[in-house]
């Protein structure tokens, strides 16, 4: 059925929302009905009755002073006036989430009065007595937080309207024949909110760019970015700009530097990886210590202030990582060449240099500007092989580690006549020999960080090592199988080192009192954390509630315990989601995950902005200046917070989008799930072999008639008293694979 042009506003309508704008817009001014009529552009008899009628009750509910027979205003200096932020449901309702309220405030369907998801709103509160939900009523849209949707536009011959695929999207977009653009009927399209009239239901906008046809890969995932606006191109002229900037390598420069390019140095990363942000190097010290150095590339020697391209990496903040591509930060002659620290190239890095004690205490810390030269590229498989197993060649002064092409096991090449080992190809695609000396470089750094990793455990550090899910991708970016990566030593070998530079580095010059960057991390939401124990009690756990240190020690153990469990996820997951989120400020309150008093990051500025701004800071300080502006840093602050925020949901998104995609070739299979969510409408189910989710509604369950216990957060039989509860296995197939909603929804087979 085609859709029809929006009707003017129904006669009947409630107006109290819009009187309360127009009078909270001139509080000083009293209105009587004709003239708040006006102002609404209504004429006929009918409306004017209803305003009639609403002022007369809201001035009853003492939401406005009749000031004079038949003149209205607003509350003078009114306590129920609040700004703040709309969080839009699924089911057309919203919460307004406001500092001065404990509790969120409800705003019903008939209150948003155009309010979108997250927008800066001004809302009238009431019914705020003790034991009363407050719930209140938007009165103005203050700033909306965006106004370009993604949506798939529906073709009339005149007109048009776009569905996004947003839950929290409670309208569609009327589009004029003349702002269609080149879109055809059901094309993907990133639409622009121009105006809302007042008599429209829908806002108008137009179309600003088609994405593609829906279900297309490479349209879905451009959605995705465009859904929360970030870029997946670099404009022409940033592109330019960067190719003109000189990458060489200057005698003069390094003149400027601490010249360690003498001294072992070697990266580790991931085995796909094409940017290298950090390096580590090595030196045993006559007095028995170790010469430690974490080195990071020097972005701020190319990316100066105030040029084109220091905007786009601003405005950007960080660099993107779907499933399959990273929208880097900063364009590839940078990011993958010239600031990457590539084996057997120099490079001009910025680095923070211990002297580090047997017991990996710090005896000596210097920070600055220095050249390097990489000897030695690992993926991160390769190096843990060099710590599980390090039996040498006795008949060499080198040892070869090579893995097959897949990581999983080691290559067994035998001696030639001239006792030398064959060329063979690591994971990375290199050829190469590893000598003593790396290897044991890398075996005293593996002890070193297992020290401070216990220690740091010991403080009341959380370590949340959740499985992330990762896919094996065809040449077209198709999903040929799912993998799970796990960290291992050789991750934790760079975690801590990159974790002692962060958070020296934010010691040093936050006792200095000077304003700086800091990655701050609040203690854990109580509310959640109660919830959580709710859950987990089913599963035989609890949370020790006693003290700040009880609890980040609970935590721990509890993480240890459900490790290779079936609940393993589903308790990482919640527990997650009990914690306050990290982000980026110039008021340091620590970092309550890792157990720091000071916490920054320094260690990432090929992706990370905030890192770049750090290492100016840091730099700007060490040559003796003042402190900054702190008003201006923590608006820079927010802003990477945000972008930050949008990059995490877009990177959710595509692993989603990428589960229902390699779901889609698998529909007639049968999977062993966990329940990991209970609703009033159905089970959210858990696969065990690839980690994918989807939902079984309620009424697919046919062996009985269910219906939702709240108490017990589980679905009950009516007749057989039979329980479907979190952590139940159960097997599933797939009913349906919504690529554009992002949604498996499943058939219920039977309980395992």
């Amino acid at each position: 059925m085609s859709k029809k042009i929006r009707k003017p506003i129904k006669n009947d309508k409630d107006f109290s929302g819009k009187i309360l704008k127009i009078l909270s817009q001139s509080p000083n001014k009293a209105f009587n009905y004709k003239q708040i009529a006006a102002k609404l552009e209504l004429d006929d008899t009918k409306s004017r009755n209803q305003i009639i009628k609403d002022l007369k009750i809201m001035a009853g509910s003492k939401k406005i002073i009749e000031s004079e027979p038949g003149k209205y205003l607003v509350k003078a200096e009114s306590q129920d006036y609040y700004e703040g932020t709309i969080d839009m449901t699924s089911r057309k309702t919203a919460y307004f989430i406001c500092e001065e309220f404990a509790e969120d405030v409800f705003i019903p369907t008939n209150n948003l009065n155009r309010a979108l998801d997250k927008d800066k709103v001004k809302v009238y509160v009431y019914n705020r007595r003790k034991g009363k939900r407050p719930e209140g009523e938007v009165i103005e849209v203050v700033e909306r937080n965006k106004t370009e949707f993604v949506g798939v536009i529906d073709i009339q011959p005149n007109f048009a309207f776009v569905s996004t695929a947003n839950p929290k999207m409670y309208t569609d977009i009327f589009i004029p024949k003349d702002k269609m653009g080149d879109a055809e009927n059901g094309d993907v399209v990133l639409v622009n909110i121009e105006d809302w009239p007042k008599r429209a239901d829908s806002p108008f906008g137009s179309v600003i760019k088609v994405l593609g046809k829906p279900g297309e890969h490479n349209t879905e995932i451009h959605a995705i970015l465009a859904e929360y606006g970030l870029p997946s191109d670099f404009p022409v002229e940033v592109e330019v700009y960067a190719q003109k900037i000189d990458t060489s390598i200057q005698e003069s420069e390094i003149a400027k530097r601490r010249d360690m390019r003498d001294t072992l140095t070697f990266t580790i990363d991931p085995k796909d990886a094409k940017d290298f942000d950090d390096a580590l190097s090595f030196k045993k010290l006559e007095n028995g210590n170790y010469e430690i150095g974490i080195h990071i590339a020097d972005v701020s020697h190319y990316l100066e202030e105030g040029t084109i391209l220091d905007d786009e990496a601003y405005q950007r903040a960080t660099s993107v990582y779907l499933v399959d591509r990273v929208v880097p930060m900063l364009p590839e002659v940078l990011s993958n060449f010239a600031c990457s620290l590539r084996p057997q190239e120099e490079k001009y890095t910025f680095s923070a240099v211990f002297e580090v004690s047997e017991d990996a205490k710090v005896i000596n810390q210097w920070f600055g500007r220095t050249v390097i030269y990489s000897d030695q590229r690992f993926a991160y498989e390769e190096a843990q092989y060099i710590i599980e197993t390090h039996t040498k060649n006795k008949n060499s002064n080198e040892e070869k580690w090579v893995l097959d092409e897949q990581g999983k096991q080691i290559l067994n090449p035998s001696k030639t006549k001239d006792n030398t080992i064959p060329v063979d190809i690591s994971i990375t695609g290199d050829s190469y020999v590893v000598s003593d000396e790396i290897v044991n470089a890398t075996l005293k750094l593996d002890e070193l960080a297992k020290i401070l990793r216990k220690k740091r455990m010991q403080n009341g550090a959380i370590s949340f090592d959740k499985v992330e899910v990762k896919f094996n991708l065809d040449a077209e970016g198709e999903p040929e199988g799912v993998y799970f990566k796990i960290s291992k030593d050789a991750n934790h070998l760079i975690e801590e080192f990159m974790l002692l530079a962060n958070r020296k580095v934010a010691e040093y010059i936050g006792k200095q009192k000077k304003t700086f960057i800091y990655r701050i991390h609040d203690e854990p939401n109580e509310d959640k954390l109660i919830a959580m124990q709710g859950v987990i009690a089913k599963f035989g756990y609890k949370i020790d509630f006693r003290n700040k240190g009880d609890i980040s020690k609970s935590l721990n153990a509890l993480m240890e315990e459900v490790n290779g469990k079936k609940e393993q996820n589903l308790i990482d997951t919640l527990a997650i989601r009990s914690m306050s989120k990290a982000k980026y400020s110039t008021d340091n309150i620590g970092h309550y995950g890792l157990a720091f008093d000071y916490y920054s990051h320094f260690t990432s500025p090929i992706r990370r902005y905030p890192d770049v701004m750090v290492h100016r800071l840091l730099q700007f300080y060490l040559d003796a200046g003042k402190s900054v502006d702190e008003e201006i840093y923590e608006t820079k602050c927010l802003h990477c917070s945000n972008m930050e925020s949008l990059a995490t949901n877009a990177e959710r998104d595509s692993i989603k989008y990428m589960q229902v995609k390699y779901m889609q070739d698998h529909q007639d299979e049968e999977f062993l799930g966990v329940i990991s969510g209970v609703t009033e409408w159905g089970i959210y189910v858990e696969i065990v072999s690839n980690k994918c989710e989807g939902m079984v509604r309620i009424r697919e369950i046919k062996d009985d008639y269910y219906t939702f216990d709240e108490k017990q957060y589980a679905l009950v039989g009516a007749t057989s008293d039979s329980i479907l509860q979190l952590g139940d296995e159960i097997y599933v197939k797939v009913k349906n694979a919504d690529l554009v909603k992002k949604q498996l929804d499943f058939h219920f087979l039977r309980r395992a």
